[in-house]
């Protein structure tokens, strides 16, 4: 799904990205790191239920799934979870072309924003897994925040850190959250779907358009991103 060129006005200054299942292909990884911990703390909850709630933070994801719960328990699920994701965390690698993204995105004047849910000691990783930091701007992540997506605080933060007028913000992301955060903050969402959402609903929680994976988002960059 495409759409036209923004006009001259609204051509985008920056772009703000998800990292997890945007950029770097950790969804499932995620997912079994999740079921693990749960089984293990003797909760019944089902992998399709943890990837229906991948893209919230940690916190957030324990409680969606079993209610609220105790300090106690809250912090030893999200430890399990941790230190099961760091097993897998060096094996996972960045999507087909995301380090060619990232510089056409770069070369055509856009602030780079990485906007990530993920934890402060993913952030080396995923920065080497991108092919390295040279055409990012800023990086965005849950240790700036309070409120993690689909509360729009996060990127307001990475609008903020771009330095250009939400408006002329492009935020992309695999999930719901990362679209309706999106809309909240007044920046336009696009979806991709290499996270395992699907794109009727991507367009459904508002997402102005939707590419398989960034590699399509690549090849189209002048629909969504056209030199000024």
């Amino acid at each position: 799904m495409t759409e036209p060129a923004p006009s001259t006005a609204d051509t985008p200054g920056a772009v703000l990205l998800d990292v997890d299942g945007t950029l770097v292909d950790t969804v499932y990884q995620h997912v079994i790191a999740w079921w693990e911990a749960f089984t293990e703390a003797g909760h019944a909850v089902s992998c399709f239920d943890i990837h229906r709630a991948i893209g919230r933070g940690s916190s957030d994801l324990v409680q969606s799934l079993l209610g609220d719960v105790d300090q106690a328990t809250l912090e030893a699920l999200t430890d399990a979870h941790s230190e099961k994701w760091g097993r897998v965390r060096e094996r996972t690698t960045a999507f087909h072309r995301v380090p060619e993204l990232l510089r056409a995105c770069a070369g055509r004047g856009l602030r780079v924003v990485l906007c990530t849910s993920g934890e402060e000691a993913d952030l080396d990783f995923f920065v080497r897994a991108i092919g390295g930091r040279d055409p990012v701007d800023a990086i965005v992540s849950s240790e700036d925040v309070e409120q993690s997506k689909p509360d729009p605080e996060i990127v307001r933060k990475a609008v903020d850190a771009a330095g250009v007028r939400p408006e002329r913000c492009v935020m992309i992301g695999d999930t719901v959250y990362d679209v309706r955060a999106a809309n909240a903050a007044g920046v336009r969402g696009l979806g991709v779907m290499c996270g395992g959402i699907g794109r009727q609903e991507l367009v459904d929680a508002g997402a102005a358009a939707v590419y398989g994976n960034p590699s399509e988002l690549l090849d189209a960059l002048d629909d969504w991103a056209p030199l000024r």
